[in-house]
């Protein structure tokens, strides 16, 4: 007997990285082995030096084919087993270990939307639908697009196993959401990627697509984030360790370096419109939808919990923003002697 490995793995396609997959068939029993590829066509090699590496980091149920197939996710290295400079789960590596002490924990709010053709999922033909309002966690076929993917979605993800906490329709029509954690620096980045590639592979048996770009539709509509959620077991314990975080965010040249890591289009969105804050400005606050990082309303009551930086984009590389935040954040807590 046999059994399909569906290996999964990030190209080197910029200025963002897609998902890839082929299928492997294994022996019943069989654990996945690393296989290989042709860099040449993901954008990770030159054709005379084309071979890379997929070395298996995370596996689980298929939800798509069912039974005992799997999907296995996978680092890109080269042939002498070095990370491949596309593998940014690589990075997040030594930087997960060096702070795992201090129990660093993310939520990570993805958002994205459906098209159909060149149109996001209910736009008409010609012009637009009526202006945003309706649409945010709304209900009825004149404001939702797309539920029963989003339902399907969720089911798989579920069977497969992976860290979803929760779905809601966004503010632009055909724009949805799904969070994935809490979870660890390492386990939520290799859950949302392989609940991207479940949102891809889902959709494309609707006949629709999905997208993370962070401006799907010009004028005056909502772009599509990933706010990211995040805390330390000091910081669930305490305020102070919050406003060390929050402070530590906005520290020197670190805004900069944050933005310009945390998705394609970043300027597009992050316009201080729409729920934003200027992408070149930092700021926090309590409650504040408005700005850089927010700091919940009921964690400003009770004293401890968690903060939520605001800028990340929808396609933004989750293991690129946990590591930047867990090297800031927690940097400044050891530092502060708050861990």
């Amino acid at each position: 007997m046999t059994f399909k490995a569906e290996y999964i793995w990030i190209d080197g396609t910029e200025p963002t990285a897609k998902l890839r997959s082929k299928t492997k068939i294994l022996a019943d029993g069989a654990e996945p082995p690393v296989w290989g590829f042709d860099g040449s066509s993901t954008n990770q090699a030159q054709g005379h030096s084309s071979d890379l590496v997929l070395q298996p980091v995370f596996r689980c149920p298929d939800p798509i084919r069912g039974g005992d197939h799997i999907l296995v996710l996978c680092e890109v290295l080269h042939t002498d087993m070095t990370p491949h400079p596309s593998n940014t789960r690589a990075l997040l590596r030594p930087v997960a270990e060096k702070f795992a002490g201090q129990e660093p924990v993310f939520g990570i709010e993805q958002e994205y939307t459906f098209f159909a053709g060149s149109r996001p999922l209910g736009f008409p033909e010609n012009g637009y639908p009526a202006p945003q309002g309706g649409y945010y966690c709304g209900v009825g076929a004149d404001e939702i697009f797309g539920r029963e993917i989003v339902e399907k979605h969720l089911d798989n993800c579920l069977a497969a196993g992976l860290g979803l906490s929760g779905i809601n329709a966004e503010v632009m029509p055909g724009q949805w959401e799904f969070q994935v954690g809490p979870l660890s620096p390492l386990e939520v980045s290799d859950h949302m990627w392989v609940a991207r590639w479940l949102l891809y592979r889902t959709a494309e048996e609707f006949g629709v697509s999905a997208t993370l770009d962070a401006k799907p539709a010009k004028g005056d509509w909502n772009g599509a984030g990933a706010h990211t959620n995040f805390s330390t077991r000091a910081m669930r314990e305490g305020y102070e360790p919050i406003i060390t975080a929050c402070e530590a965010l906005g520290d020197g040249d670190k805004p900069l370096v944050h933005v310009k890591n945390y998705g394609t289009g970043i300027e597009a969105r992050l316009t201080g419109l729409h729920e934003t804050a200027p992408w070149n400005e930092y700021s926090y606050g309590v409650s504040d939808r408005g700005a850089s990082v927010r700091i919940p309303w009921q964690v400003g009551v009770e004293k401890k919990g968690y903060i939520e930086d605001r800028r990340p984009n929808a396609n933004v590389d989750p293991y690129v923003v946990t590591r930047l935040m867990v090297d800031t954040c927690c940097s400044a807590l050891e530092k502060a002697g708050q861990v």
